[in-house]
């Protein structure tokens, strides 16, 4: 199958052109390589890739005629767009950076792609999406009509404009809503990331909400496979799945991806001190305008469709990463 990944030199576009190249398909990448955290780190990922045989397209998604030039060339087959402007608190100071990644490149990407027969189309939408919901778990079915942060309403936004693209276009449509992605080769943002390099650095660590914050974290690699497995199952109505959250409209379907536990902050922090063998500095804040404290997935419609759910439990995955820190970094 011929892929275009969108945000290919990002963390998760990364990994999933490298596992979809090791299954044989015809994969090429599109990113822009902005600045909203260290470039190097993106070249680098981007330099793996093309020795694994990955052309990636320079191209930022409001640049609609070299988008339009490509997509028309290549014909692909299936286009997964996770080029996206990350990161809740960002969202607070800079939103014009979201309207014009999130919804404007977006609608670009589905505009130019309504009438180029793909066969399935799927994005990245985020868990944020559910707000402060009060729920044990979040599933597929639960409104998400209030949005806390800017990032979440652009990525909600997204999905009700793929929607309309999907019934006036038949364009079978998967929105995966991701939940606390962490792992080797992750974003310098991320608070893994921030965690480890200030506890090596013997610099404090900044924990918000007084600590008193729980995450669904779902490790890199079962991410990546379930978003493998849902490449193959573009949303159609000849297909029944018990409690589906395809639409009734439209060939469209919207699951999450989340590991189904939920790790209090204190307690993934902790797992670092004992991987790291080094006890970190605490700065406990207030909580983060826009952000949450809770989130756990539902993925049984994940399980459902694939007989797949995240299972990497964080010791290992906090081991993963941190063994791909000091490597990349050269620390003993």
């Amino acid at each position: 199958m011929k892929i275009l990944i969108t945000g290919s030199a990002g963390f998760i576009g990364f990994h999933l052109a490298r596992k979809l190249v090791t299954l044989k398909h015809n994969v090429e990448g599109l990113d822009n390589f902005n600045h909203y955290y260290d470039v190097k780190i993106k070249n680098k990922r981007n330099k793996l890739l093309k020795s694994l045989g990955v052309k990636t397209h320079k191209i930022d998604l409001t640049n609609t005629k070299s988008l339009e030039k490509l997509l028309k060339k290549k014909k692909y087959d299936c286009i997964v767009h996770l080029a996206a402007q990350a990161g809740v608190r960002y969202s607070i100071k800079k939103p014009d950076e979201y309207i014009k990644s999130n919804i404007i490149g977006s609608y670009n990407l589905l505009n130019l792609i309504k009438n180029l027969k793909i066969k399935h189309f799927l994005f990245a939408s985020t868990s944020s999406v559910y707000g402060n919901s009060k729920s044990k778990k979040f599933d597929e079915s639960m409104p998400c009509n209030s949005p806390i942060s800017l990032y979440s309403a652009t990525k909600k936004s997204i999905e009700n404009i793929a929607h309309s693209y999907s019934y006036n276009f038949n364009i079978p449509i998967t929105s995966f809503r991701f939940f606390t992605v962490y792992g080797p080769w992750g974003r310098p943002d991320m608070a893994l990331f921030k965690f480890v390099k200030a506890i090596l650095e013997n610099k404090s660590i900044e924990v918000f909400n007084y600590g008193k914050m729980f995450r669904d974290f779902t490790y890199i690699d079962d991410l990546v496979d379930s978003v493998v497995k849902l490449i193959k199952l573009p949303p159609s109505k000849k297909i029944k799945i018990k409690n589906d959250s395809i639409s009734n409209d439209a060939p469209f379907r919207v699951v999450n991806i989340g590991n189904q536990n939920v790790v209090p902050l204190m307690r993934y922090i902790n797992e670092i001190e004992k991987v790291l063998k080094k006890k970190a500095k605490k700065k406990f804040l207030p909580m983060q305008a826009g952000d949450v404290s809770y989130t756990m997935s539902d993925s049984s419609l994940l399980k459902r469709l694939t007989g797949h759910t995240p299972s990497t439990n964080i010791k290992t995955g906090i081991k993963n990463f941190c063994l791909w820190y000091k490597n990349y970094y050269k620390i003993d």
